[in-house]
């Protein structure tokens, strides 16, 4: 298989059509997790992307120890999780479980209020810190990753993004799509997206994360043991990469946390050719059944529609 490279955005990085995104799983060894990872790098996926909150620094230990042989070829994206504290403090605790001494790209992780970013981009706000640390060139470019179609249009209009991380896919708020992409490609920021398959709502009989490919389950029965009434219809995970390959992201950041959703994905990718518009209509309809009694879709601004 190959994964076809194209630039992205204005980073000077010549990035996989597909990325790794967290697949830290605290229930398995790091060994476990960092080969799963570098199985998705020797296919080829050259952008990965994680957080200190990923399973309390978890994840950046794995991205760490699978990357740090072939850093140079590897575009790995970390997040500030903490609005209220140093960045300087939070980057310094990165590098240091990632084994690293830069980031390819460092984003501001989950900015969906408009108060709060504007609070963080005040001229001594932490926005100004991270523009120091880029000129220090511990962080290469920087971003913000967001549920709010308004804060990301805001923060690429201010004309300091790199690189904005938002959803796409087949049950998402259309602004993500109609809005944010085709702003992020008139000014060359780059896009890396999730929630191709809806956190596994569109793909499961689950309310999201924690149930992969190999033990998903059936029924009606949440998390916490309540009936959610499912509707019992979900689209195949090829659909779903169709959908989000189609709209046509600088990068999909797929879930690949086990070999066997790894070959879903790149046999899919594999088998991809661009819907019509009636194939995407047909999907996004379908997933509006599909996530049916699965619990709220936090990355959309009002997250029952």
């Amino acid at each position: 298989m190959t994964i076809a490279r194209r630039m992205l955005g204005r980073t000077g990085f010549n990035a996989s059509q597909i990325g790794a995104g967290d697949l830290a799983d605290r229930t398995l060894t790091l060994a476990e997790c960092v080969a799963t990872l570098t199985r998705a790098l020797d296919a080829g996926v050259n952008v990965v992307d994680t957080a200190p909150g990923y399973e309390a620094g978890f994840s950046e230990e794995i991205v760490g120890a699978a990357v740090r042989q072939r850093r140079s070829d590897i575009f790995v994206i970390d997040k500030i999780d903490e609005f209220d504290r140093s960045v300087t403090s939070q980057l310094d605790e990165s590098l240091i479980r990632l084994g690293f001494d830069y980031l390819d790209a460092y984003v501001f992780h989950g900015l969906s209020d408009m108060t709060m970013y504007q609070q963080l981009t005040q001229p001594n706000g932490a926005f100004a810190e991270l523009r120091d640390l880029k000129a220090r060139g511990q962080v290469r470019n920087m971003g913000i990753s967001s549920h709010n179609p308004d804060v990301l249009r805001q923060a690429m209009l201010d004309g300091w993004c790199d690189l904005v991380m938002f959803p796409i896919g087949a049950f998402v708020d259309a602004r993500y799509i109609s809005e944010t992409l085709p702003l992020s490609r008139e000014l060359g920021i780059a896009s890396v997206c999730f929630k191709t398959f809806g956190a596994g709502k569109l793909v499961a009989d689950t309310e999201g994360y924690g149930a992969p490919l190999q033990q998903r389950p059936r029924g009606k029965l949440s998390s916490g043991g309540v009936d959610q009434s499912h509707t019992g219809v979900q689209l195949k995970a090829q659909e779903c990469v169709y959908y989000t390959l189609t709209i046509n992201p600088d990068v999909a950041l797929l879930g690949m946390s086990f070999a066997n959703e790894q070959d879903a994905v790149f046999a899919a990718y594999e088998s991809f050719a661009p819907l019509s518009e009636a194939q995407l209509v047909d999907i996004k309809t379908r997933a509006v059944q599909a996530r049916a009694g699965k619990g709220p879709c936090w990355w959309n601004p009002n997250p029952q529609l």
